[in-house]
């Protein structure tokens, strides 16, 4: 029988099937850090006794998805408009988990120079599957 992941272990599993995605732990604080070409597409920590994902958006997109889940706040300690937090409580499925991930590392990998690229953003964003 397979056992739910939690948010941060399903964020993490992807995040390391990501090519060229770096974990690192961040030597001041409880914070693990994933990082492709240098720069930083995901920070897991846990605020006041709750784990939490913290991932880059595009910034319509991170109000749609504040609107729609509860547990979508903005980025707690980041740009409160590029940035998002989920928080457990089972409203976000592995799925959208999975997609907010990728859409995060694919977002930076578009802003680092095309010779450092692991990926070409839009063929990769293509080949993923929809939930």
């Amino acid at each position: 029988m397979q056992h739910d992941m939690t948010q941060q272990e399903q964020s993490a599993t992807r995040a390391e099937e990501l090519p060229g995605a770096e974990r690192t732990h961040q030597s001041t604080g409880d914070w693990e850090v994933w990082k492709v070409g240098g720069k930083v597409f995901m920070l897991q920590t846990a605020m006041p006794g709750e784990p939490v994902v913290i991932l880059k958006a595009d910034p319509s997109d991170a109000a749609s998805l504040r609107e729609a889940h509860s547990e979508i706040t903005p980025g707690y300690h980041m740009n409160k408009t590029h940035w998002i937090t989920l928080h457990p409580g089972g409203g976000i499925d592995a799925g959208l988990v999975d997609e907010l991930v990728t859409e995060s590392y694919l977002l930076v990998v578009e802003g680092l120079p095309k010779q450092q690229r692991p990926v070409d953003p839009e063929t990769f964003r293509l080949a993923q599957p929809r939930s």
